[in-house]
């Protein structure tokens, strides 16, 4: 899975001066420039050369996110016209082609042109490994909420890319596992379910109990339980037409509703059972509401609404 990681925060205070951060290099420079600098920053450099069209645009976009990240990552730039002898050590076969070193070796890069968001991601990715203005937190923190972003608009791709990478980085980072599965979840398929399993088995143990963890089992438990519901939901729905009054279907059809997707149509069922009759098959409906708010998670806007409605119900 491609991983496209959204835009890092920019480092606080003035930091390095742009000169510091972006030079151009020659054989006798690189030595300095790149070996040695990467053992206190990351380095990127990239090959380019005057007459190469794309070039002309992924340079530019490189230095801008290079000097937006402050001092996390320096730029080092090889005119390969001018500096033949580097390419060739470098086997540089086409151009732009980038690479990334730190302490002393290379440890990332890509050739051609590339989306604008995969440089974002590249230059995200390096910045967590230190240096100057390197706020590590800081970065995860925009990251998770790049990806919970993501995975809201439907940017499974997007999403699952900043997870893996999240939990390369930080193995006990919960956050991200519990992302990754429900990404895995989103993309449904018949096997989404032992999918789903085989990512949760992966989280280690000391995290396994963790509330984030333990939402997305519940959601997955849901999700399995309402893709079977949903096969029925035509028939669910024209049972409860004729008989609204009918608790056990309008609660099969609220299970329904939620494998089809309809999240806001499940919810409204449940309550409407707890309105009607709140203590009803020993509150099953309150029970499965709350199991809802779990996979959900409680802060989910409509998991907020949810709970302000059925508090209303209860107390009123």
């Amino acid at each position: 899975m491609e991983t496209l990681i959204g835009q890092g925060l920019p480092q606080s205070g003035a930091g390095p001066s742009p000169a510091e951060l972006i030079k151009d290099a020659t054989v006798q420079t690189f030595m300095a420039d790149v070996i040695e600098a990467s053992r206190e920053v990351p380095v990127i450099v990239d090959f380019w050369a005057p007459w190469c069209g794309p070039c002309k645009t992924l340079g530019p976009q490189l230095e801008r996110h290079v000097l937006a990240a402050k001092g996390a990552v320096k730029l080092v730039k090889v005119d390969i016209d001018q500096n033949q002898e580097i390419a060739r050590q470098m086997r540089v076969q086409s151009i732009p082609a980038v690479f990334a070193f730190f302490n002393g070796q290379p440890v990332d890069g890509f050739v051609g042109a590339v989306p604008e968001s995969q440089i974002k991601t590249f230059i995200q990715r390096l910045s967590t490994m230190g240096g100057p203005g390197a706020d590590t937190k800081a970065q995860i923190d925009e990251l998770l909420a790049t990806a919970t972003a993501a995975l809201a608009e439907g940017d499974l791709q997007q999403a699952g890319g900043i997870y893996q990478e999240l939990i390369a980085f930080d193995p006990a980072l919960t956050a991200a596992h519990a992302g990754l599965a429900r990404v895995v979840m989103a993309m449904g398929g018949p096997d989404m379910a032992a999918t789903v399993e085989q990512v949760l088995a992966q989280v280690p143990a000391e995290i396994a109990t963790h509330a984030d963890i333990t939402s997305v089992r519940t959601a997955l438990a849901l999700a399995v339980e309402g893709a079977k519901a949903a096969e029925g939901l035509g028939a669910l729905m024209a049972q409860v037409e004729a008989n609204p009054a009918d608790h056990q279907a309008r609660y099969d059809l609220a299970l329904a509703r939620l494998g089809g997707g309809d999240r806001e149509g499940a919810v409204d069922e449940l309550l409407t059972i707890i309105r009607k009759d709140r203590k009803w098959n020993d509150e099953a409906a309150r029970q499965q509401l709350v199991k809802m708010f779990e996979a959900f998670g409680y802060s989910d806007p409509l998991s907020v609404d949810a709970r302000r409605r059925l508090s209303t119900i209860l107390f009123s």
